[in-house]
């Protein structure tokens, strides 16, 4: 929430009112970004424990930052919101490609307000948009070679015009690194600007049209950044060969990461305003970027303080919100500057920090001797991986550089009729299935030999941290579609380069024990999927098509026996990667005993009657009702190789353990209310006297009273599946248990634990008011409105902290709606809908507009 001060009227000094006439604009940029985080083998993200309570780091910050600014609200002093604004529509920003694939794919609403964003401000600014281009995975370009600053930069260019339909007209550089080389890249692909920190200029000089002026040094962060400057490219040609620079505010962009100045919006508003020049130049521009998580995740509430920063402070001291292509189409640099060789914005050694041991991102007592031997080790892996390429690839495209260069529209939609067109464009000749295999196979090499060179790998000060595991996991990736394509075995002398590189940790000791312990035990073979789902099989019913992560299944038959405690299932499937669209037929066997216990074999499919005779002399045995016999028929049938619970892949192996302990934990729940109805006199004397509750009757009422909240609750979202139909007296029924349950609880002073019932209980919230906002009507109104109300109450009876973020922006958003379409209530209707803006915290002043009086 903003101090209660940020709602006020801005009180303006003589000074303030006195820049309102010297063209002062303002742009504040975000680079949004996170590492791309995929399992290369699942192309999805698996849990990561450090992000509790969210799945993993990408959910946690959308939480966060993403959504938040989004959504950013204006409050007033009471707590209320007054407006939601898309911080997206002011801020000049850049969304790193991986994350923005993952945010198509997590929230699409998030995603297209985003676009939306772009496109309202290319209306306000004469086709200039907030959104610049980013290179693709954040690659560190001067440590590249030529070709893949080439690919970054057009990957990163195509995903830009996929998803916001035009050129981007700038370019965000991984860490601001950047050389001469990378500047002639960007020209080449007709990138017009970019934004640099204030210390990687060199000199600068006015451009002037009777000769050229005298070099200013500005090497010590002296350059004013107020304006843009223009960078020639040595020996080319100035009427062409260039590129425009902005250098944000140094010191403003570093106080708004690490100070307070997005605790108020007037900190950030009277910081920006000591920046503004008091010379009457006809126009400035006060820049500054940060990490665009810093708004929301670093930095908690501050996309509020840019909101109302956007909306309401920025603009009462006569400041313009722009972002830099349009001030560049309105003041083109009269300056130009010439750049240290090889600069970043978070390395003062260069680019040190991403290859040598300069301190960098330390400040303990770890060293980074492992950096070189890191760098060195992938550059070595990436020549060996390009000779492969172009060996194999010349018999298969065209052109192997252009196709690579095109693969960015695979990359962004995996479908047939992509994959057919984008072959049917690059192929040198009509290739065949296992031509087409080995195809995708050089080209998702490729795509990981990029991927490795993500530069987070380097920023901190140990290899084995979870971003030097995950590059390494897309170099052992690449090394493994080598060995398939090209029969090469790289990894033994890759994994000897890596032995150079010293860790921290004692247990790992250096580069080669991190790569045995955590990358090669995260690989995952077709039989391992296979193995996943015949395990899993037992307890989902799967369809005849099913999709398994980037792994699609068709199973050809299946057949699944019990007896006792023992169950059988046998299977013939195929499995096709859709990222290489290679397939194989196999068949399984999986006994599971009971409990945790599961034997599960893999083999080819070798035939029907040889399929058939395995399935029938295993049916045979399982009828006997030996364990023993069943895993030695298995082992007999398919070999010495067997999986179990431990092989399924994360995700299912928790879900699993939860669905193998629900008997248990069903038992101990009934155990649990037998004791608390056994004792409840008890319970109630130690209450009535004052004394403390002995902590096994407090567990036992705490269990017992959260089993049956979670039974009404559960019966409470069964009937309001159905908006239209509600059966109301049994809605009244189980919100007047819960409403007893909860009184129970605090008079007993337990804590129920109701975390899944609590993201139930705000999503059928939201779902009410989305119902509502299109089944607007008296009678709606007058049933619905109530329920809300009570819903909210209950939540907040049974102790759930509920998140009515999404209902607060529903509401918004219908009482929007209905303004623009003149659309009027009456006095019933209006206090219906104010009641429950009170109830989810948004202004009820806002309804007043919509009344018919």
């Amino acid at each position: 929430m903003l101090n209660p001060t940020d709602v006020m009227p801005t009180v303006f000094s003589p000074a303030a009112d006195q820049l309102r006439a010297l063209g002062v604009y303002v742009t504040i940029h975000g680079h949004f970004y996170q590492p791309p985080r995929e399992n290369p083998y699942l192309n999805a993200i698996e849990h990561q424990p450090s992000a509790q309570p969210f799945h993993d780091w990408n959910e946690r910050i959308y939480y966060e930052c993403y959504r938040p600014n989004a959504f950013a609200r204006i409050l007033n002093d009471r707590g209320e919101v007054i407006d939601i604004v898309n911080n997206f529509e002011y801020l000049s920003f850049n969304i790193g490609p991986t994350l923005f694939s993952w945010l198509e794919r997590y929230d699409l609403e998030v995603y297209q307000r985003i676009i939306e964003a772009d496109r309202h401000s290319c209306q306000r600014f004469n086709g200039h948009g907030n959104a610049i281009a980013q290179v693709y995975n954040h690659m560190i370009l001067p440590l590249a070679n030529y070709r893949d600053k080439l690919t970054q930069i057009r990957w990163g260019k195509a995903d830009f015009q996929r998803r916001f339909g035009r050129e981007p007209e700038g370019m965000w550089l991984a860490e601001t690194a950047i050389d001469y080389e990378t500047v002639a890249a960007l020209i080449q692909e007709g990138i017009r600007f970019t934004i640099l920190a204030p210390s990687q200029a060199q000199r600068c000089r006015p451009i002037l049209a009777d000769g050229e002026s005298e070099w200013i040094e500005v090497s010590g962060s002296q350059i004013d950044p107020t304006r843009p400057y223009r960078c020639y490219l040595p020996g080319g040609d100035r009427q062409r060969d260039y590129l425009d620079i902005f250098f944000y505010d140094g010191p403003i962009s570093r106080d708004i990461g690490f100070s307070d100045l997005l605790a108020s919006s007037q900190f950030l508003a009277g910081r920006l305003g000591q920046a503004v020049r008091g010379d009457h130049r006809p126009s400035q521009i006060i820049a500054v970027a940060t990490d665009g998580e810093t708004f929301g995740h670093h930095k908690y509430g501050g996309e509020k303080a840019l909101a109302y920063a956007f909306k309401v402070e920025f603009p009462q001291r006569g400041w313009q919100i722009t972002n830099f292509a349009y001030y560049l189409s309105l003041f083109p640099p009269t300056w130009e500057v010439e750049l240290k060789p090889v600069t970043a914005w978070s390395c003062a050694h260069g680019v040190d920090r991403w290859q040598d041991n300069c301190g960098c991102g330390g400040g303990g007592e770890w060293q980074q001797l492992w950096r070189r031997p890191l760098r060195d080790a992938l550059n070595w892996l990436r020549d060996e991986l390009i000779d492969i390429y172009e060996t194999l690839g010349v018999e298969l495209f065209e052109d192997v550089w252009a196709a690579r260069d095109a693969y960015i529209q695979v990359l962004s939609d995996r479908s047939p009729e992509t994959l057919h067109r984008f072959l049917a464009h690059h192929q040198r000749h009509p290739l065949s299935q296992s031509e087409q295999i080995d195809a995708l196979r050089l080209l998702e090499m490729q795509h990981h030999a990029l991927l490795m060179f993500t530069s987070c790998g380097w920023f901190f000060d140990e290899l084995s941290r979870p971003e030097g595991v995950q590059i390494l996991r897309y170099a052992a990736r690449a090394i493994e579609l080598a060995g398939d394509v090209a029969g090469v075995q790289l990894e033994p002398e890759f994994i000897e380069r890596l032995a150079a590189a010293p860790s921290n940790v004692p247990q790992f000791g250096n580069g080669a024990t991190v790569y045995h312990q955590l990358v090669k035990t995260a690989q995952i073979s077709l039989q391992q999927v296979a193995a996943h789902y015949a395990m899993s099989s037992l307890f989902n019913s799967y369809p005849r098509q099913h999709q398994l992560y980037c792994y699609e299944i068709e199973q050809g038959d299946y057949h699944l026996q019990r007896m006792g405690s023992l169950t059988l299932a046998i299977g013939q499937i195929k499995l096709t990667s859709t990222i290489t669209t290679e397939s194989q037929l196999l068949i399984f066997a999986v006994l599971h005993l009971g409990g945790w216990d599961f034997h599960c074999a893999i083999q080819p499919f070798q035939g029907r009657r040889d399929y058939s005779q395995i399935k029938t002399h295993l049916l045979q045995t399982f009828q006997q009702g030996s364990a023993a016999r069943v895993v030695m028929a298995i082992t007999e049938r398919f070999g010495g190789v067997a999986y179990s619970l431990d092989d399924l892949f994360a995700e299912e192996r928790h879900r699993l353990m939860g669905v193998l302990a629900r008997e248990t934990l069903t038992r101990l729940d009934q155990l649990y209310t037998q004791v608390y109805r056994d004792n409840y006199g008890i319970l109630m004397g130690f209450q009535r006297d004052g004394l403390s509750v002995p902590q096994e009757l407090q567990v036992a009422a705490a269990v017992a009273l959260t089993h049956r909240a979670i039974s009404h609750l559960r019966s409470l979202e069964q009937d309001l599946s159905d908006l239209g139909d509600l059966p109301l007296a049994d809605l009244q029924n189980h919100l007047a248990e819960l409403a007893a349950i909860a009184r129970e609880a605090r008079l007993l002073g337990c804590h129920l634990s109701l975390q899944e019932q609590q993201r139930l209980l705000e999503q059928q919230i939201s779902t009410g008011l989305r119902y509502l906002a299109h089944h607007l009507n008296s009678d709606t109104l007058s049933q619905l409105s109530p329920l809300l109300q009570d819903l909210i109450t209950i939540g907040d009876a049974l102790g759930l902290n509920l998140n009515l973020d999404r209902a607060q922006e529903q509401l918004y958003t219908l009482v929007g709606e209905l303004g623009q379409k003149g659309r009027y209530l009456g006095e019933g209707d209006r206090r219906h809908l104010q009641t429950l803006a009170i109830r989810l915290k948004v202004d009820p002043q806002l309804l007043v507009a919509l009344s018919s009086e």
